[in-house]
């Protein structure tokens, strides 16, 4: 625009070709329209707001990305250790809605009481244990069932059946409810125990969660979750009693579990939320390091994320893709 106002006065000199010259000033004019109206668009909303909307849109991508490459789990490689860190029990994670240059992670050692969440900046710096940052929580943790969902954490709160949202930016807790009548304190644990009644997974449809209640009779409830309110969107009652499984893990709104966390596991069992069915399954998983505490499908990578023994662990799956005569994944 500084280039081009000058020339205004310089072409009302040439009277010769008067026509040309006012397609060119009302070209100008118009430019400088909307000029103005995209910076008063602009100004109609702060950076906070025009980022907020950004990030929407690239969780609404994402998660149309990743129905695409949705299927049933046919196999899981061998596996593939990060690290050896920590306790022999506890959780690591990355963030399932990150875009893919954030290879931030979570890692928290242990399985009760505790509060301190270090986050590390990449995977790299992970597996050599630097450049992290520590979040220490206004309530302490139980189990190992926690994840990482678009910039928060959802954890069960020690001794309680409480779900809590900690948002890491601002270091504070957005919200917290209860989840009635979920058994909690090693009531309904896995196999191997570690108060790990209550377990959050992320798939490509978004929140869940996997617990037990007394009216239940011990079996696995799976339940989608709004991860705004943490509000149960639907229910489904497995038949699957939760103290025979070692660990479990939803891919594509299917709950797969294993029938033991100890070596000889394999993925046993196999709900479908889409058609509240489910099938017995024989898919092997080698347990490597012999004692699994966390299992989690991580579904912007395609792997599975564990804590084996005090080892940092990740599998990768195949899928088999179903492709109906409608088009439609």
């Amino acid at each position: 625009m500084a280039e081009l106002m000058p020339l205004i006065p310089v072409l009302d000199q040439y009277k010769s070709d008067t026509r040309t010259i006012m397609q060119l000033k009302e070209e100008v004019r118009n430019l400088s329209g909307s000029l103005l109206q995209i910076q008063e668009e602009m100004g109609a909303y702060d950076y906070e707001e025009l980022q907020q909307r950004v990030l929407v849109l690239e969780a609404r991508l994402h998660a149309c990305m990743q129905k695409l490459g949705c299927g049933k789990l046919t196999g899981v490689s061998n596996p593939i250790t990060i690290r050896a860190s920590g306790s022999r029990f506890g959780s690591w994670m990355t963030d399932t809605m990150a875009p893919s240059s954030d290879s931030r992670v979570w890692y928290m050692d242990g399985y009760y009481k505790g509060r301190r969440v270090l986050e590390y900046r990449t995977l790299n710096d992970f597996i050599t244990g630097q450049n992290f940052v520590q979040h220490l929580l206004p309530h302490p943790w139980a189990g190992t069932g926690h994840v990482v969902f678009n910039g928060s954490l959802y954890y069960n709160k020690y001794q309680s059946n409480i779900v809590v949202k900690y948002h890491f930016r601002s270091r504070s807790v957005v919200v917290q409810r209860s989840l009635n009548t979920a058994g909690y304190n090693n009531t309904f644990p896995y196999s191997w125990g570690g108060f790990s009644d209550i377990d959050f997974m992320v798939d490509e449809n978004g929140l869940w969660a996997v617990y037990t209640t007394n009216q239940n009779a011990g079996n696995i409830v799976v339940s989608r979750m709004d991860p705004v309110t943490l509000e149960i969107l639907r229910s489904w009652d497995t038949g699957y009693p939760k103290r025979s499984a070692g660990e479990s893990f939803i891919i594509c709104g299917t709950l797969y579990v294993t029938n033991s966390h100890l070596a000889g596991a394999k993925i046993y069992f196999a709900y479908y939320t889409n058609t509240s069915s489910y099938e017995y399954t024989d898919i092997p998983f080698h347990n490597q390091y012999s004692h699994i505490s966390m299992l989690d499908y991580n579904p912007r990578e395609r792997v599975l994320y564990t804590w084996n023994n005090g080892h940092q662990v990740i599998y990768n799956v195949t899928l088999f893709h179903v492709i109906k005569t409608s088009g439609e994944l």
